[in-house]
């Protein structure tokens, strides 16, 4: 049965229904993980876009193989995560990084925007990684204890919600250098003359980019969602078990 979205519906919720949706968003340069509580016509409206036109395209769009995340308990979402984002961070920051310096160095004379894009890389990749460490030894083993008891475990930062506070700042600051990097890049467009490591470049930022909103959104709009509901759950049963 295929399912008709509308544009009154919330960007993050239309991506959790058609994960396709994800790749039309960003060729309309959507916000749908930081900014995914918006229905999809305020954010149109907000942009200039077509929201009527942006619907058509989505619903045209067809299903993925991509794992369904919506029916995943935490723990499970968590291992997800991992595998299928953080492992591609792990090897994409340091190609990337090699490849902005040899572009940076050899056409930054001519090219003026590869000296901002550098900088701007270089203030992204210095925040992702120790964002990813602190998931992967610190917030997720978390949720998977949360998961494995039906009480709340007592965690040295007291609630989740104080971590993952944290999780969604650095989320947002690292959406804005994604947009920076967009801008400086026009769009991920290389110039006439740009040689093959260029393009290259130009191509490994625009795929980061899109993995990286789709990374975001299954932590904002998702996982966290359902960790704090889980919390307060074992909590509330925690207090009957008492009574």
């Amino acid at each position: 049965m295929t399912i008709t979205l509308t544009a009154d519906q919330t960007l993050a919720e239309i991506v959790n229904t058609r994960p396709a949706a994800a790749r039309t968003f960003e060729a309309h340069n959507l916000d749908y993980c930081c900014g995914g509580r918006r229905t999809l016509a305020d954010a149109c409206a907000e942009s200039g876009t077509d929201a009527a036109f942006v619907m058509e395209q989505v619903n045209a769009s067809e299903a993925e193989g991509q794992p369904d995340w919506m029916a995943m308990e935490p723990a499970a979402l968590v291992d997800h995560i991992e595998a299928a984002h953080h492992s591609y961070l792990s090897s994409e920051l340091s190609r990337i990084d090699a490849l902005v310096e040899k572009v940076s160095s050899k056409h930054g004379d001519r090219h003026a925007e590869l000296l901002e894009v550098r900088a701007t890389w270089g203030e992204l990749r210095a925040e992702l990684e120790p964002h990813l460490m602190k998931e992967e030894r610190v917030l997720f083993p978390m949720i998977r204890d949360l998961a494995a008891s039906d009480t709340t475990p007592e965690f040295h930062c007291g609630s989740l919600g104080n971590p993952i506070s944290v999780m969604l700042s650095e989320h947002d600051h690292a959406g804005h250098l994604l947009a920076s990097l967009r801008a400086q890049t026009d769009g991920y467009r290389p110039p006439d003359d740009a040689c093959t490591s260029y393009r290259v470049l130009y191509d490994a930022l625009g795929e980061l980019e899109a993995d990286t909103h789709l990374h975001i959104h299954k932590e904002n709009n998702v996982l966290f969602p359902a960790v704090l509901a889980m919390e307060t759950s074992n909590i509330a049963g925690s207090s009957a078990h008492r009574t």
